[in-house]
């Protein structure tokens, strides 16, 4: 054998997972398509959000939270419907998975030195019923370092296992197979891809140089999902969402290409509920990219106005920050909107300065630095919008401001190169919203919502700007942002049971094979069901890879 373990995949659930077994004095072989400057994958590039239930954190910020609470929140949110079949495994890690946020996820972030902002946000606020969609109560908890910082402990012990014999790096080793003999898993084979110095994230040459096969008496796949290949998503895109948009920004680098999809369905391992994926609707074209087709997602407060292609405003629960898929089923689904494949925000200068993040590591340089005091002054105490936020309202090709309505709208047409918006219908509307601030009661949902928001201090102090106007030439100019949808996250995958071991067509796992991350469905074939309420994903990172470590640990004893 060439090593106890093979694992398929450097990013954090491989990580997570090799850490596990080298702990415990196994031998690991950890193979990888890509250099050693993309060690831990797409989570390296991650805002570094972590769902955590009752944290302290929460409770200095007067939240009552539970797991009560939050199993309520994620049944609803996941509406399992395939209990008997393919959310057999699912629903059993959704609940594993909210009894350890609400236990010792946070206690075993901090052993390996994770810790976290004081603030707390509001993610994916729902679908406005009780029983539906949607955290209840804030649980975003950002980590000190963004992604970045969590995925750091685990390359350092990974780099450490190097230096003490156990582990191996076979990078620029591309997998194209898995040696099933027996009946069980036994190692990888695949080709080996030239040498490719590109920086972190930078689409790498495909060259083969040669051949390769490992073995072992185990292998854990955790090569992440299909973001990255357009066509695969729309061959996968559901009835449900309606047409799959002819174009796409892209929220992952080349490499989350889905290829081990197929390689272990081919080993024979059941693949699940594919047809459930997680894109984002408010994507920008990064005026600074790094991979091909690279959009960044903006994370909004409650406040900016959305409408459609055709300048009409958008029905709840599609408001933002409150429900992302409702967003995207009626972007693809309404009237007339089948051959548009954008959206619109419209706010003002006072929104943009209170309310707009930037997810990614990158575009956080102050926390993923660790920088407290460039938080305090950058994000509390500084005047207009963060420094990242200013470059792409400078820079990006998807932003464009004015000082009334009509022009905005004018240059917003300008964008497109149609006059798909016409001022008048828009202003109506605008003028509509901003009568119900005459008072402190309203019947817009969305007024409702930033009211509800500003109740609570995390948002009150850095999150939601104040209610006002957005007619207001006092809180200008107008700013209108073209938004595209941007590929993300693949909910479905490999079905596993609570050790991550791979199941078989049969419903029996597969001897020696686990998965683990998003090629799991971030565990069971897809533990977030339809929706995810955010903070999930390195989360589920996190304990998929965890369990496959441990379980492969055992195995090999």
């Amino acid at each position: 054998m060439d090593a106890d373990v093979v694992i398929v995949g450097a990013g954090l659930a491989g990580l997570v997972a090799a850490h596990e077994l080298t702990s415990r004095g196994r031998r690991v072989a950890l193979v990888d398509q890509e250099n050693a400057a993309n060690l831990g994958g797409q989570a390296f590039w991650s805002f570094g959000g972590l769902f955590l239930v009752d944290s302290p954190e929460q409770r200095r910020l007067g939240i009552k939270d539970g797991s009560d609470l939050a199993w309520n929140d994620w049944q609803g949110s996941a509406g399992f419907d395939r209990t008997d079949d393919e959310d057999s495994w699912a629903v059993r890690w959704a609940r594993a998975y909210v009894e350890f946020a609400a236990g010792e996820k946070r206690s075993w972030l901090q052993g390996h030195g994770i810790t976290f902002l004081p603030t707390v946000g509001w993610a994916e606020r729902g679908d406005l019923r009780a029983d539906g969609h949607g955290n209840s109560v804030p649980r975003f908890h950002i980590a000190w370092g963004t992604g970045t910082g969590v995925v750091e402990p685990f390359v350092r012990y990974a780099k450490e296992a190097v230096r003490d014999g156990l582990l191996t790096f076979h990078h620029r080793h591309r997998v194209d197979g898995l040696v099933v003999e027996g009946g069980a898993a036994r190692g990888v084979r695949g080709r080996v891809l030239a040498p490719d110095d590109a920086p972190r994230g930078v689409a790498s040459n495909r060259d083969e140089i040669g051949d390769f096969e490992l073995t072992a008496q185990a292998v854990i796949v955790t090569s992440g999902g299909i973001g990255a290949d357009h066509d695969i998503v729309r061959r996968y895109w559901p009835e449900r969402l309606g047409t799959p948009p002819a174009e796409m920004v892209t929220g992952v680098p080349a490499y989350v290409d889905g290829r081990m999809l197929d390689i272990s369905a081919e080993a024979g391992v059941r693949l699940v509920n594919r047809d459930r994926m997680w894109h984002y609707t408010e994507g920008v074209r990064n005026w600074d990219p790094v991979w091909p087709g690279h959009g960044i997602r903006i994370i909004p407060g409650p406040s900016s106005l959305w409408f459609d292609a055709l300048g009409r405003r958008l029905p709840d629960p599609c408001l933002p920050g409150y429900d992302t898929l409702s967003t995207l089923r009626h972007l693809r689904t309404a009237d007339g909107l089948a051959e548009h494949d954008h959206s619109w925000f419209i706010l003002t200068r006072k929104i943009i300065e209170k309310e707009f993040a930037l997810s990614g590591s990158e575009q956080n340089p102050d926390i993923t630095a660790k920088d407290r005091g460039a938080v305090l002054r950058e994000r509390v105490l500084g005047k207009g919008a963060p420094g990242p936020v200013a470059a792409f309202l400078r820079e990006g090709a998807d932003f464009v401001t004015a000082p009334d309505l009509e022009r905005l709208v004018e240059r917003m047409n300008a964008l497109t190169g149609k006059p798909l918006l016409d001022a008048a219908l828009v202003r109506r509307q605008i003028e509509a919203r901003d009568l119900q601030l005459a008072n402190p009661y309203a019947k817009d949902a969305q007024i409702q919502g930033i009211r509800n928001a500003r109740r609570y201090v995390g948002d009150r102090l850095g999150r939601v700007a104040a209610p006002h106007r957005l007619l207001d030439p006092a809180a200008g100019p107008l700013i209108g942002v073209k938004l595209h949808i941007l590929t993300r996250k693949t909910l479905g995958g490999i079905q596993t049971d609570l050790d991550s071991r791979a199941l078989g067509l049969d419903g029996t796992p597969l001897d020696g094979l686990y998965a683990a991350g998003e090629v799991a469905g971030f565990g069971g074939g897809g533990v977030h069901g339809y929706n995810a309420l955010e903070g999930t994903f390195l989360g589920g990172c996190l304990f998929s890879g965890r369990a496959a470590g441990r379980a492969a640990a055992r195995q090999t004893a």
